[in-house]
């Protein structure tokens, strides 16, 4: 069943305005803000975020899009502001959007000191462009919390309906060589560690 991409591209819309209609105006606003976002996310010094390794680029999924890793665990909110956040993630982002991309989130070990709050999420996702949100095929979270899929639910019914066919959960690292070919990025051992305490040992054996 192929989507409406008319119908999704005026959601995408709707998401980052409220309205369906955009006029000239609001249009090169709109540009010119984020061209400014732009360079001040090429110049400016995010060292405090880059050095956690939260998120980077690795490899590509099976239909050879790249791939975004988002580590949860490492990420901690309390060290950097949200603006940093999302200049951060447009320096990451960027080189990718052009085409079309994939995200895993792997959110084994987070706890409450690693969750962005909502304002967060509605702001960073307010700022973004429209082919950032258009050109993101899917988004896969490994080992989904309780907060983590009740989150994407208020997420994707009260701000983003337009890409909730695109989030989809994973409960095995082994699940995601079916859409990831996740050999080609080393997953950090506290997520194997953790998956192997929920899912067995039998899933590492040869």
């Amino acid at each position: 069943m192929e989507l409406d991409t008319g119908s999704e591209e005026r959601q995408l819309l709707v998401d980052r305005l409220g309205t369906t209609s955009l006029n000239m105006e609001e249009r090169i606003e709109q540009s010119a803000d984020f061209t400014e976002l732009l360079k001040r996310a090429k110049e400016e010094d995010l060292t405090e975020i880059e050095k956690s390794g939260c998120l980077y680029q690795a490899g590509v999924d099976r239909q050879g899009r790249p791939v975004i890793v988002f580590i949860g665990k490492w990420f901690k909110p309390e060290n950097v502001t949200m603006d940093q956040a999302l200049l951060y993630l447009i320096r990451i982002l960027d080189p990718v959007v052009e085409r079309d991309y994939s995200v895993v989130y792997f959110c084994a070990k987070t706890t409450s000191e690693n969750l962005l709050s909502y304002w967060w999420m509605k702001e960073i996702y307010s700022q973004l462009p429209y082919h950032y949100k258009k050109n993101l095929k899917d988004f896969y979270t490994v080992h989904p919390s309780m907060w983590t899929r009740l989150t994407s639910w208020w997420f994707t019914t009260f701000m983003a309906s337009a890409i909730k066919h695109k989030l989809h959960n994973i409960y095995e690292v082994k699940e995601l060589d079916l859409v990831i070919n996740s050999t080609e990025f080393d997953i950090p051992m506290f997520i194997q560690e953790y998956d192997m305490s929920i899912n067995g040992l039998r899933y590492y054996q040869p």
